[in-house]
């Protein structure tokens, strides 16, 4: 009898404590990889059901050096990185720090101990800024216009570097705009505990701001897709469902899913930094056999919106 040798993968998954990385721990989890885990909240706060180990750490650390050296990774997810447009424009070496510095880091760290790692970084649809066109197509020009962006932007020109000169495989992953349960941050959850708090519901902006949403269970799928199929010859992919909603749109399908009946206003002002209109070119992604988004918009806040109810006001 001829027996097979079954070969368990290992994937590293930086910034495993924050919103994206606990939903890509528990998909990789639940296909059978080995996960370990690396974040800067204390084991407590860890998705440890999904991990074979987890190391708190702040990065750069030789800490990472000696872990890589140690479990040999096939794929490495970098989910480390400060997600505020607001915070890199008041305090843009805070968000050089968490971004670009670590992420050359952590390359150097995969050339020097695990060559073969494949990494999958995790950039945003910041890199485009006001696009000239839509839907965004990944070769579209790159134009970001917030600190947040730019840092994201050099990240993604070290992962070419990378790949180009020292062979490391890499991929990017332009995401558009998460949400799901576990976020407590950005209008999603802004339009929620106001909605819930206040009896009038203002927001920034006019209303006629669009984004491209994209629920988070989508994209920890999206991320394993590429994790198994990606070449990682410094690739890009845009993440977003392909469907453009104002943030007008939004607040009042939120406000009928809730069942608040607050009224609805502008403050006119259009923060520094923040884009006006996305909506993600996504065919790219037909190359691996798979269609985003699974999860509806509707579907999406509905749910979201139920856990947003429970956080804030207790049921």
């Amino acid at each position: 009898m001829v027996g097979l040798l079954y070969i368990v993968k290992s994937a590293l998954i930086l910034g495993v404590t924050g919103f994206i990385g606990r939903y890509i721990s528990r998909h990789f989890f639940e296909a059978g990889w080995l996960v370990v885990g690396v974040g800067t909240r204390p084991p407590e706060n860890a998705p440890s059901q999904y991990l074979i180990t987890y190391q708190q750490m702040v990065l750069p650390s030789t800490e990472l050096v000696e872990l890589i050296k140690d479990i040999q990774p096939q794929v490495c997810i970098h989910c480390v990185g400060r997600a505020s447009v607001g915070l890199s424009v008041t305090e843009p070496a805070e968000d050089f720090q968490a971004s670009v510095t670590i992420t050359f880091h952590l390359l150097n760290t995969l050339r020097l101990y695990a060559p073969q790692c494949r990494l999958i970084y995790l950039s945003s649809a910041a890199v485009y800024g006001n696009p000239e066109i839509l839907p965004i197509k990944e070769n579209h020009k790159l134009n970001p216009i917030s600190p947040y962006g730019f840092h994201k932007l050099m990240c993604e020109q070290l992962c070419i570097e990378f790949f180009k000169i020292y062979g490391l495989p890499t991929a990017v992953v332009r995401i558009f705009s998460a949400y799901g349960p576990g976020l407590r941050r950005q209008v999603l959850w802004d339009i929620c505990q106001k909605a819930l708090t206040q009896t009038v519901l203002k927001l920034q902006g006019t209303g006629n701001e669009s984004r491209d949403f994209i629920h988070v269970r989508d994209v920890a799928k999206a991320i394993y897709t590429l994790a198994e199929k990606a070449p990682c010859k410094a690739d890009v992919y845009n993440l977003a469902s392909s469907v453009e909603t104002t943030i007008r749109e939004l607040a009042e399908l939120i406000l009928v899913q809730l069942e608040c009946k607050v009224s609805l206003e502008f403050d006119g002002k259009v923060p520094l930094g923040n884009p006006s209109n996305w909506r993600a070119d996504m065919t790219s992604f037909t190359q691996f056999g798979v269609t985003f988004p699974e999860v509806s918009l509707e579907r999406g806040v509905n749910v979201y919106v139920q856990w947003c109810r429970a956080e804030i006001i207790g049921w």
